[in-house]
C-alpha cells in the first residue's frame, strides 16, 4: 500500500483490490497471499512473532485506547503476529469487535500446539484457491 493509507479512502478497510492505495507490486502480493511477507522485518526486528492476534492500533476500532474495554485491551499484552488464529478462523468476513473476541480466545489458549495448528491452516489458505480480500 502506499504510505499512510490508513488516513485516506476507506481507512483500513480494503473493499476489493481495485483499491487505489494498493501499489502494482502490492496487487501481485495479495494476489498471490503472500502481501503479510514484508512484515518478516518486522519478525527478524523482534518487534512481531510469525503466530498471534493481528496487530491492534489504538485509534481503531475504538478512538484511543483509553476506549477499548478491558477485554479488548488483552490484544496489547501478546506479541502480534503475522499470522492468527482470527486470520485463519474468518479471514476478513468478520467484524473488529468478532476479531478481538478471537484474537483474545488465542492469547487466553495460547500454548505450542495452537500455534502449530495456526501455521498448518495458513499454509493450507496460501492454496486454497478461493478468492479473498485483506
Amino acid at each position: 500500500m502506499v504510505d499512510k493509507a490508513e488516513y485516506f479512502g476507506d481507512g483500513l478497510i480494503i473493499k476489493d483490490g481495485n483499491d487505489c492505495r494498493i501499489t502494482k507490486v502490492g496487487k501481485i502480493l495479495r494476489r498471490m497471499s503472500l502481501d503479510e511477507l514484508p512484515q518478516l522485518f518486522n519478525v527478524l526486528k523482534g518487534d512481531m512473532s510469525f503466530i498471534g492476534p493481528r496487530p491492534p492500533v489504538v485509534y481503531h476500532p475504538y478512538d484511543g485506547y483509553v476506549n477499548y474495554s478491558d477485554f479488548a485491551k488483552k490484544r496489547f499484552e501478546m506479541r502480534p503476529g503475522i499470522t492468527g488464529l482470527a486470520q485463519v478462523r474468518m479471514r476478513n468476513s468478520a467484524t473488529w469487535d468478532e476479531r478481538i473476541k478471537v484474537d483474545v480466545e488465542y492469547i487466553d489458549n495460547f500454548s505450542l500446539l495452537l500455534d502449530i495448528k495456526i501455521l498448518f491452516l495458513t499454509i493450507f489458505s496460501l492454496f486454497n484457491k478461493e478468492e479473498f480480500t485483506s
